[in-house]
């Protein structure tokens, strides 16, 4: 087995366990046609890096595109994987579907390791000491054309996770915590 290989089996074993062990927050999205295919695209505006994935097909998720997604939404400060919850990408999903919208996700923030939140903390109060975005369960965005005003209302009215609202840094964060909004 070459280390390509090696390390693809090991993501997908990771990504596997996660998912046993999830606990579906975003239980409140009703549930897709399961013909359907689930496709997102993303553009992160720290690394200039583009993503546009089918990570779910007839009903079930693709363990190799979730792994390219944990790598895509790592902490870009630090190198640091971690997998990602794969709600947030149902909620991303549904607030696109919602909104009849294609364009992509410009990503501000994905993963993020504990050393980047403290230094982030240290620099603002609007950081939490036990943020999701440790958990791979948050993510910060703006959908490219739409005011994030729209995409706050749209994932507040799916009800599936907490949704906040920053309109000076003009970005909405969504994760598969508790519902509530700020």
């Amino acid at each position: 087995m070459n280390r390509r290989s090696f390390l693809t089996t090991g993501a997908k074993a990771a990504v596997g366990l996660y998912l046993a062990q999830a606990t579906p927050a975003w239980a409140n999205i009703p549930p897709s046609n399961p013909e359907k295919t689930r496709t997102l695209a993303f553009y992160h505006t720290h690394t200039q890096e583009r993503l546009n994935i089918t990570y779910a097909k007839s009903g079930e998720y693709d363990l190799e595109a979730l792994a390219k997604i944990n790598t895509y939404l790592r902490d870009f400060r630090t190198c640091e994987e971690h997998p990602i919850d794969p709600g947030i990408l149902d909620i991303l999903w549904a607030v696109q579907k919602e909104l009849c919208c294609n364009s992509p996700y410009e990503v501000i923030s994905g993963y993020r390791s504990p050393k980047t939140n403290q230094q982030l903390r240290n620099k603002s109060n609007g950081v939490a000491k036990r943020s999701l975005h440790m958990k791979g369960q948050a993510i910060d965005v703006r959908i490219t054309g739409e005011k994030t005003k729209t995409v706050r209302d749209c994932a507040i009215s799916l009800k599936s996770g907490g949704v906040g609202y920053y309109a000076k840094s003009n970005f909405v964060h969504l994760d598969t915590g508790r519902v509530r909004s700020w």
